[in-house]
């Protein structure tokens, strides 16, 4: 089982550079540490779902539409990532914090490594009752923005430019 999670990681990690994207695996105990690592300042980030972890005092949460405007990084939370295309699934929220992964120009994603699902089947099968019991939607991002609308393939045209993948794998006990 090691073997085919650890397949799966490098499968997800390969799609994700195949993307023009970067991904840095991380565990709960040095997070804090590799998210300010990557990030660039000035930051902002939607709250992290997750009970282990949190934003640092060096990424606030986003809280007026100029702290948004300002910012040259947004740190958000994904919910799933697919191995087949490196994609991550940016789930929407009630607070609707989605504008943090989408207008500074990094986008530095957080999420579960344990919640990279091999297909594209897989993401769906558990995002659809999710999505349709709560009536929210999902986007399912796959590298920075691009866009060759222009002649030459242009990055950053309606999103982020750099996407970094913040992946938190969990220590296993000796």
């Amino acid at each position: 089982m090691i073997d085919q999670e650890s397949r799966r990681l490098d499968r997800f990690r390969e799609g994700v550079e195949r993307h023009a994207a970067s991904v840095r695996r991380t565990t709960p105990a040095s997070f804090e540490a590799d998210l300010v690592d990557v990030v660039t300042d000035p930051a902002v980030g939607a709250p992290l779902p997750f009970d282990d972890l949190s934003l640092p005092d060096a990424v606030p949460a986003v809280s007026t539409t100029a702290d948004l405007s300002g910012a040259r990084t947004g740190v958000s939370a994904a919910s799933l990532g697919v191995a087949d295309y490196g994609s991550v699934v940016l789930e929407s929220d009630p607070d609707g914090t989605e504008p943090v992964s989408l207008f500074p120009e990094r986008h530095v994603v957080v999420f579960r490594a344990a919640d990279v699902v091999s297909r594209l089947a897989d993401a769906l099968d558990e995002l659809g009752p999710r999505i349709r019991d709560s009536r929210s939607s999902a986007v399912f991002a796959t590298g920075p923005s691009a866009t060759a609308d222009m002649g030459e393939l242009v990055y950053g045209a309606h999103g982020p430019r750099e996407v970094t993948v913040l992946l938190v794998e969990e220590v296993s006990e000796p």
